[in-house]
């Protein structure tokens, strides 16, 4: 589990094909701050722009990181099968503090920026989210942009997709990649944990 809340910004360094064939997904290199890595171990989860990843390979030095990255996850996610920049989160332990919200790491869908710009002393970030996801978001909700905890400002729905907006303070632009998005930039989209079981229970009931 996570909170959304970054803890380093990373970078990829190295993408490595597992296969050949269109079946096969990446081994990723990733770059740490130093000291980042002092209490990860082989087998740790870590976020890797919201995406729950597990370290299976660490570096002697300590600065760097693998994970493998399936050719599902690939394909369900943004950013991760190119070199650049990422946001990093290590799992939470149970007696942490939760800053943000519960993060399951577990994209559910990739949006499109739509609008990104200055409104007084923060960003107003506005994201064409898949319409599937349209019914678990909110006003004054929680949505993971990029694996970072945002509040729901605005929902538009529309018949092709669902528009939301949230307001991005500048330290969350200087800490996270959040910073260098531009319009037209994918993004990954994890809903609220609890408005997914909650959609569920519904659904047993209609079903019942």
């Amino acid at each position: 589990m996570f909170t959304g809340i970054i803890s380093a910004l990373g970078r990829i360094v190295d993408v490595r094909a597992l296969g050949s064939g269109a079946e096969h997904g990446n081994r990723l290199t990733v770059e740490a701050p130093p000291g980042y890595l002092d209490d990860v171990q082989i087998g740790d989860s870590i976020a890797i722009n919201g995406a729950c990843m597990t370290a299976v390979a660490l570096d002697r030095d300590g600065s760097r990181f693998a994970i493998d990255v399936s050719a599902e996850s690939l394909d369900k996610t943004s950013g991760l099968g190119t070199v650049g920049p990422v946001n990093l989160e290590k799992s939470i332990r149970p007696n942490e503090r939760l800053g943000g919200h519960l993060v399951s790491g577990h994209v559910d869908g990739v949006g499109r920026i739509s609008h990104f710009a200055p409104v007084g002393e923060s960003t107003e970030l506005r994201v064409d989210a898949p319409r599937e996801l349209a019914r678990f978001l909110a006003r004054k909700g929680s949505i993971a942009v990029n694996g970072v905890s945002l509040t729901v400002n605005d929902v538009v729905d529309r018949a092709d997709a669902c528009t939301f907006s949230v307001n991005v303070i500048p330290h969350t632009l200087a800490a996270t990649t959040l910073g260098a998005l531009a319009v037209g930039d994918r993004v990954n989209l994890e809903i609220d944990l609890i408005a997914r079981y909650v959609d569920r229970m519904l659904e047993a009931r209609r079903i019942g």
